[in-house]
This record gives structure tokens, sequence and C-alpha cells, in this order.
């Protein structure tokens, strides 16, 4: 095994991250497209930014190559969004580089990250050298144009689940209470799969609704364990089965409506965002957000434009008139749900009445086509009560 491959291996097993592809006709400007540098394919977006590109806007950083273990490049990885493009470069190698030859197609690249600013690459020419790579990393031809694979490394989803086993281990009590519960199960969905604050702020609807769904699967998690041998041993009465029953129900009830509070404070954080929760209003009153604060509110000579209270509710078909008197200062109430579908005579109603709804960006289609510009998304809301707080 020649030296130059046994240090290729080594980058992708000491590096959190590597990629591999074959070097194209394309990348080496074979093919008169007008375009240079190495294509990195969209699925391996984590190996150069923090965050997928977004199409209608380019985006670079730049890094230092070191190559073969041998020079340095002052490169740059660029996302091109605009117009028609939407692709992913490595680019910018200086006079004399010598791996984007027409001699060099078909050789393979690797790509390791040390650092967001440090990275090492190996070019792979001859065949051997190549199924030796594959061999001693047990990848194939087929899984090259991407992230290379760690051999044995846990899936997001058996880390999320071993995350969640190893807080159940951490209790002291049968059941956490909510906060706890929305928290670590952020915590275990963050650490899991690797969500950054830019990731979730570049779509705060999709990722609110991962919250949740990661909560319940925590909450689930925990029922199975506190009531396995519970539900193995027969119930002496049909009052005792009721009774625990009654138990379980109560709780999940308790947890949905606080889970959907909870994980909005915490967006709203993420966006630095000014408010209070659970502040007193006029007849003793108690909406669930009020933006920027109840001293803005109370201050007569604050502009009241720039007052936002939010609602949140699970379901609102009946509940939405419980905000109308909840900020009287506040002539438009906005209520966070997670309803899928109302009429338009009751959104009609609610409109009526000065109450707008929030609902998750996947959400919007549930509703009837000519009411959807009546309801505004999270991200939509959020970027309301920024403008309001500039």
């Amino acid at each position: 095994m020649s030296t130059l491959l046994e240090k290729a291996i080594q980058l992708v097993q000491n590096t959190d991250i590597a990629f591999s592809k074959f070097i194209t006709a394309n990348d080496v400007g074979a093919t008169g497209a007008h375009q240079y540098g190495y294509h990195i394919h969209k699925k391996a977006w984590p190996l150069l930014f923090d965050s997928p590109g977004e199409k209608g806007s380019n985006k670079d950083k730049y890094l230092t190559v070191k190559w073969q273990d041998d020079f340095e490049t002052s490169s740059r990885f660029i996302y091109y969004g605009r117009g028609s493009r939407d692709e992913y470069r490595l680019t910018r190698f200086g006079k004399g580089f010598p791996y984007l030859a027409n001699d060099n197609i078909g050789d393979l690249l690797i790509l390791g990250k040390h650092s967001e600013d440090f990275y090492e690459a190996y070019v792979l020419s001859s065949d051997s050298e190549i199924e030796d790579f594959f061999a001693a990393l047990n990848i194939s031809s087929f899984e090259t144009n991407g992230i290379i694979p760690k051999e044995f490394e846990p899936t997001s989803e058996e880390k999320l689940f071993e995350c969640f086993l190893n807080y159940i281990e951490s209790l002291t009590i049968d059941f956490p209470p909510t906060i706890d519960l929305a928290n670590n199960s952020r915590s275990c969905y963050h650490k899991s799969y690797s969500i950054t604050n830019s990731q979730i702020k570049s779509n705060p609807d999709k990722e609110i609704l991962k919250w949740l769904e990661i909560e319940y699967d925590l909450f689930k998690t925990i029922e199975n364990d506190r009531y396995a041998e519970l539900i193995k041993t027969p119930f002496k009465t049909v009052e005792n089965l009721v009774k625990i029953a009654n138990t379980i129900l109560n709780r999940r009830k308790s947890r949905a409506g606080k889970s959907l509070e909870h994980h909005l404070e915490e967006m709203f954080n993420i966006f630095n965002l000014q408010f209070q929760t659970q502040v007193i209003t006029e007849n003793n009153k108690k909406p669930d957000f009020l933006f920027p604060s109840i001293d803005a509110y109370n201050d007569l000579a604050f502009d009241k434009e720039k007052l936002t209270l939010l609602a949140s509710k699970t379901t609102c078909k009946d509940r939405w008139r419980q905000v109308l008197n909840e900020a009287d200062r506040i002539e438009v109430k906005h209520l966070f749900t997670l309803q899928q579908g109302i009429s338009s005579n009751q959104l009609n109603e609610m409109n009526k009445y000065g109450v707008q709804l929030v609902v998750p960006k996947p959400y919007l289609s549930s509703f009837p086509t000519e009411n959807r510009s009546q309801i505004l998304t999270l991200d939509q809301f959020i970027e309301l009560v920024s403008a309001k707080n500039i």
C-alpha cells in the first residue's frame, strides 16, 4: 500500500466528515460549459457550510487546502444559487495547479475537513489505489460523490434513541416537568442530527414541527418505560383501570398544550426577539406571549402598533374566541395553532374579530385557498415582530 493511499485512508478515519468523488470532464472544464473547479454534490453540503444554500443567492467561504500532504492552496467553497444555477463548487487553486487537467478525469478526489477553514485533500490515480481505498473503507464506487459513511457509525435515529435512554436513566421521578421534557428532547435532536441555530433560523416552520415530533417520541418512550410492568399485570377492578387510564390521558393533554408554548419560546429566543410570557393584562388575563414587554404595553406613550400578542393553542376551532380580550391595546391578536384546516366561514369570522392565525408553513395548504393570504407562517410572524422591534 502506497504512502499516499495510507494517508488518504487515515484522513477519512481521523476527520469527522470526508468526501470523495471521481473527477469529471465538467470539473476540469473539458465540456465547454465554462465552469471551473470541482463540483460538490448537493447532499454533501455539510462538508462545506453550516446550512444548505438557498436558491436566489450565492454564498461562499474561503479556506486552505493541503494537497497530497505536500502543498497548500487558498481556495473557496461557493454555492451558486442565482438564476438557473443550483450547485456547489470548490474553486481557486492558483497557477500551475496539477489536478485539474484532462489527464485527471477519472481520478478519485478525497477531501476531509479538519476545521472550518482548513481541509486536506488527496487525488488517487491508479486503479489499484482506488480499489484499495474503497476496500479499506468498505464502500463502493456507487457511494462516491458524497459524504463517506463512517463504518459502524450509528445513524442519527440510533443516536437519538440512545440519548432518550440516557435521559430516562437520569430521571429521579416518573415523569419530568414539561419544560424539562421539551428542553431535553430538543437537545437530543440537535446533538443527534447536528442541528445548528443557523439551520433553525433558515426554516423555523420545519424545525418547530420537528421539535414537537421529537418531544412526543421522547414522551412515548418514557410512557412505555414507566408502564411496561403495569400493563403486563391484570387490573383487579374496572375502577383501577379507569383511574390509570385517566391519569395517562390527563398527563398527555397537559403535556401537549405546554409543549407548544415551550418550543415557541425557545424559537423566539433563538431569533433574539424581545417578549414576555404569561404576563398579566386587563381582567387578570395572561397572554401566552407579549412582544416586546408588559412595561411597553402599560406605557400609554409606547406606540401600540409596535405591540404584538401571540396565543398558542394546539387546536382552535372553538377556542380562538378566548384570545379576544387578552390585551385591549392590541387590535389584531395573533394565534399560533397546529390545527390543520378551518372553514372559510370560521376564518372570515376570526378576521372580523381581529384574530390572525399563524401556522407552520407545511400546514398552510390544508386551509381554503381563498383564505391563505390571511394566515401567517411562523417565519412570517417572526419577520413581522422583528420589524416592529427595530
